[in-house]
C-alpha cells in the first residue's frame, strides 16, 4: 500500500534513509556487506549528481537523465589514459549505477516519497556494449539544420494522386512526423509536454500562432511558432490528423494519443532522410538541449530562452546548453567593443 501523503524528503535525506534499510538487510543475512556498500557509494554519487537539497519528488526523467549521463561522463580513475573511453566510466559501471538508483527509486515510490517513480520517465538508455553516451547530447548546427530540413521538406511535400488514392487519411504520419521534429528541435519542448499537447492550446493572436504548453508545477507558457512551424501544424490539421474525437494533437493512426516512447521512433524515421554525413542519432531531450545551445549561441536573451523551456530560474540553463566546436573563436571575431563607429 502506498502511503496517504507523500514525504517531500531531500534527495541526502532520503539516500541517508535508503543506505541505512540496505545496511540492515546485511544483518538479516538478505544482503552481502559489499553488494551493500557499491548500493551506497551509487546511492552517495547520485546526492552529488542530482544535489543533496533538492526534494526528491521534483526529480523528473529528464534529470534522471542528466544524473545517468553525468555519471558516464565521471572519470574513473582504474580507467585513465586507456582509449576509448580516456578513463570514463565503463559500460557495466554504468549498468551498475542504473540498478542502484533504480532501487533506490523502487523504494522511494513504496515509501511515499515520489508521487511518480522518475526512472520510468528516463529516455536516456544503456547501449547493448559501450554502455551510456557520454558525448554531447546537442547537435552540432549542420546536424540541427540536415534533421529540420528533412522535417521541412517531409511537410511541405504535397501528397500525391497516387498516395492519396493508397492509403487513407489516418495512415499517412508524414505530417505529424514533421511537426513533431521541428516542435522538439525549435522551441525545445519536454516530451512529455508534447504528448500532452492538445488541438485547443493552440492559438492565433495578431496574425501569430502560439503554443499553449502545459509544463511542470502547473505552470503554462504561450510560445510563438516560427512561421515556417505554424505552416506544418495547419497542413497536419487540415490534411494530416486523423478524424476523430480525441483532443489530442499527436495521434496514432489508430486515433489514439502518442505515447512518450513513440516520439523516439518518429525522430528516428525522420533522420532517416538527413545526409549519413549530417545525421546523428539524438532523444527528444537532446533536441531540448539543441534549442537551448543554439539559441544561446546565436546570443538570444537568456529570459527569452528560459521562458521558450519554461524554466522559472535562468540559472538551471547551464545544464541545457552545451559547448560548439569554434564558439569561442567566433565571440571574438564579432566582439562588440572592436566594432568600426559607422561613418556618415
Amino acid at each position: 500500500m502506498r502511503p496517504a501523503e507523500l514525504d517531500r524528503v531531500s534527495v541526502a535525506e532520503a539516500a541517508d534513509r535508503y543506505v541505512e534499510l540496505v545496511r540492515a538487510r546485511v544483518s538479516t543475512g538478505a544482503l552481502s556487506s559489499a553488494t551493500a556498500e557499491v548500493y551506497a557509494r551509487d546511492v552517495a554519487t547520485l546526492v552529488e549528481l542530482a544535489g543533496p537539497d533538492r526534494v526528491l519528488d521534483d526529480l523528473t526523467g529528464e534529470d534522471v537523465d542528466a544524473v545517468l549521463l553525468a555519471f558516464a561522463r565521471k572519470p574513473d580513475g582504474r580507467r585513465a589514459g586507456q582509449d576509448p573511453n580516456e578513463g570514463r566510466q565503463s559500460a557495466s559501471s554504468q549498468a551498475r549505477f542504473r540498478r542502484s538508483i533504480s532501487a533506490l527509486f523502487k523504494h522511494a515510490t513504496l515509501a511515499g516519497w515520489v508521487q511518480v517513480n522518475p526512472m520510468t520517465a528516463a529516455t536516456i538508455t544503456a547501449r547493448e556494449r559501450g554502455g551510456l553516451r557520454p558525448e554531447r547530447r546537442a547537435l552540432t548546427r549542420e546536424q540541427a539544420q540536415g534533421l529540420v530540413g528533412a522535417a521541412r521538406q517531409i511537410g511541405e511535400q504535397p501528397a500525391g494522386p497516387g498516395q492519396e488514392a493508397g492509403r487513407r487519411r489516418d495512415q499517412r504520419t508524414e505530417l505529424r512526423d514533421a511537426l513533431i521534429v521541428l516542435l522538439l528541435a525549435t522551441l525545445g519542448p519536454r516530451v512529455s509536454e508534447l504528448v500532452r499537447a492538445n488541438v485547443e492550446d493552440f492559438f492565433t493572436n495578431d496574425g501569430v500562432r502560439y503554443w499553449r504548453i502545459f509544463g511542470k508545477g502547473g505552470r503554462t507558457r504561450d510560445v510563438p511558432l516560427p512561421p515556417d512551424v505554424a505552416r506544418v501544424l495547419q497542413a497536419y490539421l487540415e490534411h494530416g490528423r486523423p478524424a476523430t474525437a480525441d483532443k489530442a494533437l499527436l495521434l496514432s493512426w489508430r486515433g489514439r494519443r502518442l505515447a512518450r516512447g513513440d516520439v523516439q521512433a518518429v525522430i528516428d524515421r525522420v533522420q532517416r532522410q538527413v545526409d549519413p554525413e549530417r545525421r546523428r542519432t539524438v532523444t527528444p531531450h537532446g533536441l531540448r538541449h539543441t534549442t537551448a545551445t543554439h539559441l544561446l549561441a546565436d546570443a538570444v536573451d537568456m529570459d527569452a530562452v528560459r521562458r521558450v523551456l519554461g524554466h522559472s530560474d535562468l540559472s538551471t540553463l547551464g545544464r541545457y546548453r552545451d559547448e560548439l566546436p569554434g564558439e569561442l573563436e567566433v565571440a571574438m571575431r564579432a566582439h562588440p567593443l572592436l566594432k568600426r563607429p559607422r561613418t556618415e
